[in-house]
């Protein structure tokens, strides 16, 4: 288990948790914040959970293919009935004006997932989509203090938090299920862990929007 060096284990959780920001502000041209969607429109991006390179279409818009366990960045398309195709897959779905959507490809199935836009240019957004049969909760790597709380199956459970860099581990009540890669946050983020798999063997992945060229 990698174990964080006390110094900034400490000052990295104060800011998670007590609200001290830790990083400086960006500039407008190396943002993260999405560009803006047109007024009334839907978005939606595809999540490969799968082992095999996959694209999708909804509707007339195709989604580009992304590598395994990868996201593509959001389509716009306006508001109403579509046909999703994923592979051999096809699922209707409906899509709703400013709303944000993710595409979600598991071996044999998928579903559409929707993430709530965040909108503040002051905080981050830490998100856990668990898509698994098991409750889970985000906590520091020792497990002392819960960030997201317990998420039932396939449900939502977030927090707004600092820009930091933060090292967190995902639980099933007081156990550990695995440490996650260490991963820094932006103002204005959303950053999303999606849980896929097995309840004998999950797959969690941190998904967030390309980086901007």
């Amino acid at each position: 288990m990698t174990r964080l060096h006390k110094p900034h284990w400490i000052a990295g959780i104060c800011a998670l948790l007590l609200g001290l920001p830790s990083l400086p502000a960006q500039a407008d041209d190396d943002s993260p914040y999405p560009p803006v969607a047109p007024r009334g429109s839907a978005q939606i991006r595809l999540y490969n959970a799968s082992g095999q390179e996959t694209g999708a279409t909804v509707g007339p818009v195709s989604l580009s293919e992304v590598a395994p366990f990868a996201s593509g960045d959001y389509a716009h398309l306006q508001p109403g009935r579509y046909g999703v195709r994923v592979g051999s897959q096809t699922l209707p779905v409906v899509l709703e004006a400013d709303r944000q959507y993710t595409l979600v490809n598991q071996s044999g199935t998928a579903q559409l997932v929707e993430e709530p836009p965040f909108r503040s240019r002051q905080k981050a957004l830490l998100r856990l989509q668990n898509l698994s049969d098991r409750p889970l909760a985000l906590k520091t790597a020792d497990g002392r203090t819960e960030v997201v709380s317990s998420v039932a199956p396939h449900g939502r459970g977030e927090r707004e938090i600092n820009p930091v860099k933060v090292g967190l581990a995902l639980f099933d009540g007081e156990r550990k299920v695995a440490d996650l890669k260490p991963v820094v946050l932006d103002r204005g983020e959303t950053l999303c862990l999606y849980v896929t798999g097995s309840p004998s063997s999950l797959t969690p992945v941190w998904v967030r929007r390309p980086a901007r060229e």
